[in-house]
């Protein structure tokens, strides 16, 4: 019977690979595990004269703002509902143009179309925002000059509420498929061309091949991209929505999530212990989804979970 290695053995053993896991252990130490301690903030009163452990216990009344708000529910809602459809309508939409763009022959043609595509993830969001501005304004915008050329009225899209949740989601998957398009692009060419081939000599035309084989092939990236997003998915896209909006309360009913409401809440008093108050509460939601959603993935099948 072989005895069982310690960690010790382990270590000495593999010493050059730890040494070499070394810089991203310090990283992570550095920059996602230490600055936890600061969730002490959102229950003590923040003082800027006091250090952290010296300042004034308050237990959770550093969450009382959100719930007594009476705007939590509608948050919460709007959050989540935004990025649900920003996860799957954002991957389905990466996952049908990078099996486009894979089956495209033309080597020159497909590099000019994923670099035009991935393009828009570099543009800011204060440029998106201008655009925007120029697209929907009411006096001078293109849209309203093309209707009033066509000799229709006018139209304040800006007192429209419901028009902003197809104009967000819009403006989002522009902005922002292209990247995971890439990444997908990247899972389809690991691939191996022979699955392909065979399924040629059986008669499979283009649609069967990537649908029976490109699209099962790339299940286990979607589940980790899916896993990676659903940990985040009470962080609003506080850019798009805040460039997008600003503080047009006209469309709060529809547009307003917890990052922007917390930034408009507390932007004078600059409270830090209510705003990490806000940021525990989307870490815990989120953090509990993803252990659920894994837990299921893990009972369907085990290799796709991420633990």
């Amino acid at each position: 019977m072989l005895k069982k290695r310690g960690i010790l053995h382990e270590l000495y053993t593999n010493k050059i690979l730890f040494l070499m896991l070394l810089p991203t252990l310090i990283y992570f130490l550095i920059n996602n595990y230490l600055p936890m301690i600061g969730i002490y903030y959102a229950f003590v009163q923040f003082d800027f004269n006091t250090s952290l452990f010296k300042m004034d216990f308050v237990g959770l009344k550093n969450f009382e703002f959100l719930w007594k708000s009476g705007k939590l529910v509608e948050l919460t809602f709007n959050t989540i509902g935004y990025n649900i459809v920003f996860i799957f309508l954002g991957n389905v939409l990466s996952i049908f143009v990078a099996i486009l763009l894979n089956d495209i022959r033309g080597k020159w043609f497909k590099k000019i179309s994923q670099s035009i595509l991935f393009l828009p993830y570099f543009v800011s969001f204060v440029i998106l925002s201008v655009i925007v501005f120029n697209l929907f304004n009411y006096e001078q915008g293109v849209l309203n000059t093309v209707l009033q050329q066509l000799g229709s009225d006018p139209v304040d899209v800006y007192s429209k509420p419901k028009l902003w949740i197809f104009f967000i989601i819009l403006f989002y998957l522009w902005k922002n498929f292209g990247y995971s398009m890439v990444i997908y692009l990247a899972s389809i060419t690991g691939i191996s061309e022979d699955y392909y081939e065979a399924a040629k000599i059986d008669g499979a035309n283009a649609f069967q091949r990537a649908w029976h084989i490109t699209v099962p092939m790339l299940k286990n990236t979607f589940v980790i991209l899916l896993l990676f997003a659903l940990g985040s998915i009470m962080k609003g896209q506080f850019d798009l929505f805040y460039q997008m909006i600003g503080n047009n309360g006209l469309l709060f009913s529809t547009t307003d999530i917890i990052d922007t409401y917390v930034y408009r809440s507390l932007r004078v008093t600059f409270d830090m212990g209510m705003a990490t108050a806000a940021g525990v509460y989307q870490s815990l939601f989120g953090f509990t989804l993803i252990m659920i959603v894994n837990a299921i993935i893990r009972k369907v099948n085990k290799d796709y979970a991420l633990f």
